[in-house]
């Protein structure tokens, strides 16, 4: 089942379900208002979002046509916004550039951040250029919204509150990062509003590539429309599931929490980077200096997932870089 959230009915928009192929939607305001509704009572409203969607797929429900720019991100504010780094390889590369210390639970131990969730952006809003020199980025990332999580739930209870998939770009201001994490504190002013797929999809859409609570599939991230990375998410050193347990230690999780898993790499360099800071690092590592600049005005990112078979599973994150 594939949903998403109509720019329309209010600040958390209008729930919509989308036929299998993006193409046409058709409200589903009457099993639930809004995605945060769904979630909030979705031993009821699953059953019910399924037969609407089945009914859209087959073509016994007439539906809308898709316009992406008409899409919020799925949930236009979420109660939380937790962010990790399951992927080793990245945290390797751009610490080992900026030249900071590799922590020593690297692989022992997922490494999480708790970002801003009040405005979640969507697929085509514009990723904004503030003025200065704060080394704008792009993250290509793999998130997942949760059901109610009780505290203390472990990678072999976590899969039944893995709800929904979808995409993420989390945006980041990497000249801000050392100063702030410097001060032993975390992340603020170097991570701005993140924009998420225009939909998300139960972890079934992914058939047989959804397995041991990772996406086995290559995350496609253009820059002016050259594919800079394709990496896949199969490569994930902490699954879902692991990052579940870790931030349930000693607190539950509401519905409608979304986790990311941090910039998808690979070991391999030949698939390329979902970030220019990764980038920049490999280019430190083999000549001592960076080419590649950051994001400017004008600029164009997109990031995607497809199937096995090669349809698009979330919709496209399409964002323009536009001076403010």
């Amino acid at each position: 089942m594939k949903l998403g959230t109509l720019r329309a009915g209010g600040r958390d928009g209008t729930l919509m379900v989308v036929r299998r192929d993006g193409l046409v939607c058709t409200p589903a305001t009457m099993i639930a208002p809004t995605l945060q509704a769904a979630l909030d009572d979705w031993q009821r409203a699953a059953p019910a979002l399924t037969e609407l969607a089945a009914r859209l797929d087959h073509g016994d429900h007439a539906g809308l046509a898709v316009t992406l720019d008409a899409f919020a991100a799925p949930l236009p504010r979420a109660y939380e916004w937790i962010d990790g780094s399951a992927f080793p390889e990245h945290a390797r590369r751009v610490r080992q550039a900026r030249g900071a210390e590799v922590p020593g639970t690297l692989l022992t131990e997922p490494t999480v951040y708790q970002g801003g969730s009040g405005v979640l952006l969507a697929a085509t809003d514009a990723i904004a250029h503030l003025p200065g020199d704060l080394g704008l980025d792009f993250e290509g990332e793999i998130c997942a919204i949760l059901g109610d999580t009780p505290m203390g739930t472990a990678a072999n209870q976590a899969e039944r509150h893995v709800l929904l998939l979808g995409l993420a770009n989390d945006v980041t201001l990497r000249n801000l990062v050392p100063g702030e994490l410097g001060k032993g504190f975390g992340f603020l002013q170097s991570k701005p509003a993140t924009a998420f797929s225009p939909f998300v999809v139960t972890p079934d859409e992914l058939g047989p590539a959804w397995r041991d609570g990772r996406a086995h599939l290559p995350l496609s991230v253009t820059w002016n429309g050259a594919e800079v990375g394709r990496c896949d998410g199969g490569e994930m050193h902490f699954s879902f599931f692991d990052l579940v347990a870790h931030v349930t230690r000693t607190r539950r999780l509401t519905a409608g929490t979304i986790v990311g898993s941090g910039t998808v790499a690979n070991a391999d360099p030949t698939r390329g980077v979902s970030c220019l800071a990764e980038r920049r690092a490999l280019e430190m590592i083999e000549h001592g200096a960076p080419r590649t600049r950051f994001l400017l005005p004008g600029d164009r990112v997109r990031i995607s997932m497809a199937d096995a078979d090669g349809r698009d599973l979330f919709g496209a994150i399409d964002q323009s870089v536009v001076a403010t």
